[in-house]
This record gives C-alpha cells, structure tokens and sequence, in this order.
C-alpha cells in the first residue's frame, strides 16, 4: 500500500516497478538511478518514490481492516487470485472479507438489475443446480440477476464470490446487508483497495 500511495504510480507502472525490483520494500529501497531505468519513471517521480515514507493514514486504515474482520491481500501474496495477475492492470492490493481459497471451476453470471421474475427464478435455479456440483458462482451483488445468483448459489450449499465495485464498507445495495455476510460465511467478497488512491 505504501507504494502505491506515491503520486504518479497507476497499476501498470506498479506491476512494471514489482516485476523489476521484485517486491514493493525492493523498489521503495532502490537508489534514484536505478528507478530512472524503468520505463515511465522520470527524475521527478524517482526523487518521489526514494523518498517516501509511509503516510500516517495507511497505518489508520490498516488498523481499520483488522478491526472490520477484513484481510488485505498483495500481488505478491499466494492467495491472489492467479488468473487476476494476467489482466495488463491488475489491482495492487484486495480488501476480502471471507476467504479467497482457490475456488475452480468458476463461473460469473452478471445481469438486469431490473429482472424478470422469470429471469430471477431461472437465475436461482441455475445458480443453485451449479454449486450442487462444485461451481463456484461469482457476481457482484447488485440488485436483480445478481442477487439472484449469490442466492441460489448459496440455497445449492455451494461457494459464491461477490467482487463489489462500492467497498466493504458501503454496501450497496443497502438491503443486501445480510446477503454480504452471508456470502462471506460461504466464500468471499473481495473489493480492489479505493483507499490506496488517497494523495
């Protein structure tokens, strides 16, 4: 999280400074010559970057995490997700809340969130007939096909994942409260970390 916070770094230069240097301790340590070498790292961002010093907000929101019951997962962690790293910007750090086991096979199933009580009960059934035999079923709890999804997957017994696009901690929306907790008994709910954007 730490580098991350330094201005000027997205999630490709990160991931390019990872690959490089090998960890995110390796790269805040690396003298400015060496920063200068990679690509996208200019004399102004190098002096940035050897620079730092963890800020005071993200020992905070750390401290935070732990006290929510959530874990924090790196790049360089063995339980981020494998398949996540092959997108060309994958996010530095995941907030979870459950666990994020290896779950294969998986399928995501996305939807109306203004469905069809046709669409929702097919959505269930379906949903609940894949966890019955393994399947992972993975949506993003959002009113309608989502919801629907999670549901059923849960009625079948089996996993389900909910990747949030709100955070942990504003559940959206608000009545799928229970559902979130529920999901997180049974699975996991990961969110990319939004607060290591913070200047």
């Amino acid at each position: 999280m730490s580098l991350k916070s330094v201005e000027g770094i997205g999630n490709l230069l990160f991931r390019r400074l990872i690959d490089h240097f090998g960890s995110p301790e390796a790269v805040l340590a690396a003298s400015r010559q060496e920063l200068n070498r990679i690509e996208g790292v200019g004399v102004t961002l190098a002096k940035a970057i050897s620079s730092h010093r963890t800020p005071d907000w993200i020992r905070a929101e750390l401290k935070s995490v732990a006290a929510g019951g959530y874990s924090l997962l790196t790049q360089q962690d063995r339980e981020f997700p494998e398949l996540l790293l092959q997108i060309p910007d994958p996010p530095p750090v995941l907030y979870v809340y459950g666990s994020l086991a290896a779950y294969a096979p998986a399928v995501s199933v996305v939807g109306s969130r203004r469905a069809t009580s046709y669409g929702l009960t097919t959505t269930r059934r379906l949903c609940e007939g894949l966890a019955a035999h393994g399947i992972t079923v993975v949506s993003g709890m959002a009113r309608g096909i989502d919801t629907a999804a999670h549901e059923g997957a849960l009625a079948g017994g089996g996993r389900t994942i909910a990747v949030l696009g709100t955070g942990l901690r504003h559940i959206y929306p608000a009545e799928n409260l229970k559902l979130f907790h529920r999901i997180a008994e049974n699975g996991s709910v990961p969110d990319r970390a939004r607060a290591i954007r913070r200047g």
